[in-house]
């Protein structure tokens, strides 16, 4: 269990993330009883931190002005927790010399000795094996975008697709979304008039304007995402699946398109992509049963091409 020094530290933190915690939602917070939380603040206050309180409907803790707060503090699993997402995340980060890895260095060093050598030890014995497909967008462009995102407030992106093609696009900034690894930004295209995702590792451009928009009231950004990914594509797709929807469901990645429901024993995947024969190669090819490419002629010469392979495979 945490000692009473871990407790009333997380108490600080939590007065400095919301003042105006009352004690029972520090109990609350803490696991412990109203009476207990009020020790917490005792101990804060024993130790020289200035800590109001104020009674009443908007009344609760808070620190007092002008309090100098100590240096963050990790436990051990907290620090080891944070270098594994590093490394999960930036594999490139087990060298010192990479940006992130530079970073790193600096939290290691700033934790206490015990927990800082674990740490450093974590990052030293352990192997990483490098991204080959790293879609590591520009810091500086996601500033940009989480800003407008925040300010609610309209920019103009200059995107180039996997293609190779480039374009200009004026987009109303939704959210910014965190997929396996890559970076999207969902967004209202003005060009368009509908939602589109771009993957912010090829945004190479992004100007501000004083235009002001409001988002969807009832925005999942996750769901969004998830449902417009596979919208919005240079090629039309449509692949009707001999199977039940509860069936072919599993299989299904966002990205592939929209599926329904086509009588009892058949299901229609409605879509686009960018890429016909990843379509046909890394997707429809893993799907476990019989389809039918009903529109795209792209998509309909990447399954063929992707079947005469298959077949010449089998030829002794």
């Amino acid at each position: 269990m945490p000692s009473p020094t871990a407790r009333a530290l997380r108490t600080l933190e939590l007065l400095q993330a919301r003042p105006g915690t009352t004690a029972d939602q520090l109990a609350e917070h803490l696991g412990v009883t109203e009476r207990a939380a009020r020790r917490y603040i005792g101990i804060l206050r024993e130790a020289g931190i200035p800590v109001e309180s104020a009674r009443g409907p908007y009344g609760g803790y808070r620190l007092g002005r002008g309090t100098r707060l100590p240096p963050v503090v990790f436990t051990e699993e907290q620090a080891l927790g944070l270098v594994m997402a590093i490394l999960d995340g930036q594999p490139g980060a087990i060298d010192t010399g990479d940006p992130i890895g530079e970073a790193l260095s600096k939290v290691i060093r700033a934790l206490p000795e015990g927990i800082g050598r674990q740490a450093a030890a974590l990052r030293a014995y352990a192997s990483a094996a490098p991204d080959r497909n790293p879609a590591r967008p520009n810091p500086a462009t996601v500033s940009t975008l989480i800003t407008a995102v925040a300010e609610r407030r309209c920019v103009s992106v200059t995107y180039r697709a996997e293609s190779g093609d480039e374009w200009d696009t004026d987009v109303d900034p939704w959210a910014v979304v965190v997929r396996y690894g890559r970076w999207y930004l969902l967004c209202r295209s003005h060009r368009a008039d509908a939602i589109r995702t771009y993957r912010v590792d090829r945004i190479h451009g992004v100007r501000k304007s004083a235009q002001a928009f409001a988002p969807p009231e009832d925005l999942d950004p996750v769901a969004a995402l998830e449902q417009n990914l596979g919208a919005g594509w240079r090629y039309p797709t449509r692949v009707i699946f001999h199977a039940p929807l509860g069936k072919v469901a599993p299989w299904i990645r966002g990205p592939m398109g929209r599926l329904e429901p086509d009588g009892d024993d058949r299901c229609v995947l409605t879509g686009s992509t960018s890429n016909p024969a990843m379509y046909a190669q890394e997707w429809l090819a893993s799907v476990p049963f019989d389809f039918v490419v009903d529109q795209g002629p792209e998509l309909t010469a990447a399954v063929r091409r992707v079947a005469e392979r298959f077949a010449k495979a089998t030829v002794r």
